[in-house]
Protein backbone atom coordinates (compact mmCIF):
# COMPACT_ATOMS: atom_id res chain seq x y z
CA UNK A 1 0.00 0.00 0.00
CA UNK A 2 1.28 3.43 -0.93
CA UNK A 3 1.03 6.09 1.75
CA UNK A 4 1.44 9.86 1.74
CA UNK A 5 1.45 11.32 5.24
CA UNK A 6 0.88 15.00 5.97
CA UNK A 7 0.16 16.94 9.16
CA UNK A 8 -3.53 17.10 10.05
CA UNK A 9 -3.40 20.89 10.11
CA UNK A 10 -1.00 23.79 9.79
CA UNK A 11 -1.74 27.31 11.04
CA UNK A 12 0.09 30.29 9.57
CA UNK A 13 -0.49 34.00 10.09
CA UNK A 14 -0.95 36.28 7.05
CA UNK A 15 2.37 37.35 5.61
CA UNK A 16 4.24 34.41 7.09
CA UNK A 17 5.89 31.43 5.44
CA UNK A 18 4.03 28.15 4.98
CA UNK A 19 5.82 24.80 5.20
CA UNK A 20 4.04 21.47 4.76
CA UNK A 21 6.05 18.26 4.60
CA UNK A 22 4.69 15.09 3.02
CA UNK A 23 6.34 11.81 4.04
CA UNK A 24 5.86 9.19 1.32
CA UNK A 25 6.35 5.43 1.23
CA UNK A 26 7.91 5.38 -2.24
CA UNK A 27 11.13 6.74 -3.70
CA UNK A 28 10.85 10.40 -4.69
CA UNK A 29 13.54 9.61 -7.25
CA UNK A 30 11.28 7.11 -9.01
CA UNK A 31 7.94 8.90 -8.97
CA UNK A 32 6.78 12.47 -9.46
CA UNK A 33 4.94 14.05 -6.54
CA UNK A 34 2.52 16.94 -6.89
CA UNK A 35 0.91 19.42 -4.53
CA UNK A 36 -2.73 20.36 -5.00
CA UNK A 37 -5.00 22.53 -2.88
CA UNK A 38 -8.73 22.89 -2.45
CA UNK A 39 -10.22 26.00 -0.84
CA UNK A 40 -13.49 25.45 1.01
CA UNK A 41 -16.40 25.15 -1.41
CA UNK A 42 -14.15 25.29 -4.47
CA UNK A 43 -12.49 22.87 -6.84
CA UNK A 44 -9.00 21.43 -6.79
CA UNK A 45 -6.15 23.70 -7.84
CA UNK A 46 -2.87 22.28 -9.08
CA UNK A 47 0.19 23.95 -7.50
CA UNK A 48 3.17 22.09 -8.89
CA UNK A 49 4.93 18.78 -9.43
CA UNK A 50 8.48 17.59 -8.81
CA UNK A 51 10.73 14.57 -9.20
CA UNK A 52 14.42 14.15 -8.45
CA UNK A 53 16.44 14.78 -11.61
CA UNK A 54 13.62 16.55 -13.46
CA UNK A 55 12.53 20.14 -13.76
CA UNK A 56 9.92 21.18 -11.22
CA UNK A 57 6.81 22.62 -12.86
CA UNK A 58 4.41 25.08 -11.24
CA UNK A 59 1.10 26.63 -12.13
CA UNK A 60 2.05 29.97 -13.68
CA UNK A 61 0.00 32.07 -11.29
CA UNK A 62 1.54 30.35 -8.23
CA UNK A 63 5.19 29.90 -9.23
CA UNK A 64 6.30 33.02 -7.36
CA UNK A 65 4.45 32.00 -4.19
CA UNK A 66 5.26 28.30 -3.84
CA UNK A 67 8.30 26.07 -4.16
CA UNK A 68 8.68 22.31 -3.77
CA UNK A 69 11.70 20.67 -2.14
CA UNK A 70 12.55 16.98 -2.43
CA UNK A 71 14.68 14.96 -0.01
CA UNK A 72 15.55 11.57 -1.46
CA UNK A 73 17.30 10.43 1.73
CA UNK A 74 14.10 10.69 3.76
CA UNK A 75 11.57 10.48 0.90
CA UNK A 76 9.90 13.72 1.86
CA UNK A 77 8.33 16.33 -0.38
CA UNK A 78 7.98 19.78 1.15
CA UNK A 79 5.75 22.59 -0.04
CA UNK A 80 7.01 26.05 0.86
CA UNK A 81 4.81 29.12 0.52
CA UNK A 82 5.84 32.71 1.07
CA UNK A 83 3.74 35.68 2.13
CA UNK A 84 0.62 33.56 2.51
CA UNK A 85 -2.71 35.37 2.76
CA UNK A 86 -6.25 34.47 3.75
CA UNK A 87 -7.01 33.46 0.16
CA UNK A 88 -4.40 30.71 0.50
CA UNK A 89 -6.50 28.97 3.14
CA UNK A 90 -7.26 25.50 1.75
CA UNK A 91 -6.83 21.78 2.19
CA UNK A 92 -3.41 20.96 0.72
CA UNK A 93 -2.76 17.52 -0.74
CA UNK A 94 0.42 15.83 -1.84
CA UNK A 95 -0.14 13.29 -4.59
CA UNK A 96 1.89 10.69 -6.47
CA UNK A 97 1.92 10.29 -10.24
CA UNK A 98 2.12 6.69 -11.46
CA UNK A 99 4.61 5.87 -14.20
CA UNK A 100 3.50 6.71 -17.73
CA UNK A 101 0.09 7.90 -16.66
CA UNK A 102 -1.27 11.40 -17.00
CA UNK A 103 -3.14 11.39 -13.72
CA UNK A 104 -2.29 11.54 -10.04
CA UNK A 105 -2.88 9.38 -7.00
CA UNK A 106 -4.50 11.33 -4.17
CA UNK A 107 -5.08 10.43 -0.54
CA UNK A 108 -8.67 9.54 0.25
CA UNK A 109 -10.68 12.27 1.95
CA UNK A 110 -11.68 9.82 4.67
CA UNK A 111 -8.62 10.90 6.65
CA UNK A 112 -6.59 14.08 6.84
CA UNK A 113 -3.52 11.97 7.52
CA UNK A 114 -2.51 8.73 5.82
CA UNK A 115 -5.24 6.65 4.26
CA UNK A 116 -6.02 4.56 1.27
CA UNK A 117 -5.40 6.30 -2.00
CA UNK A 118 -7.45 6.69 -5.11
CA UNK A 119 -6.82 7.85 -8.62
CA UNK A 120 -8.37 11.13 -9.59
CA UNK A 121 -8.56 10.83 -13.35
CA UNK A 122 -9.80 14.34 -14.01
CA UNK A 123 -7.00 16.08 -12.17
CA UNK A 124 -4.71 16.03 -15.20
CA UNK A 125 -7.08 18.39 -16.98
CA UNK A 126 -6.07 21.13 -14.56
CA UNK A 127 -2.36 20.81 -15.26
CA UNK A 128 -0.66 23.15 -17.71
CA UNK A 129 -0.08 21.40 -21.03
CA UNK A 130 3.71 21.68 -20.79
CA UNK A 131 3.62 19.85 -17.47
CA UNK A 132 1.43 17.12 -18.91
CA UNK A 133 3.98 16.59 -21.68
CA UNK A 134 6.93 16.47 -19.32
CA UNK A 135 5.15 14.01 -17.04
CA UNK A 136 4.41 11.63 -19.89
CA UNK A 137 8.14 11.24 -20.38
CA UNK A 138 8.82 10.29 -16.75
Amino acid sequence: MITLTQPASVTVQPGQRLTITCQVSYSVSSYATAWIRQPAGKGLEWIGIARVGYRTDYKDSLKNKFSIDLDSSSNTVTLNGQNVQSEDTAVYYCARQPHHENNLVLPSKTSQKTSEIKKLQLLSKMMPENSQKSLRSL
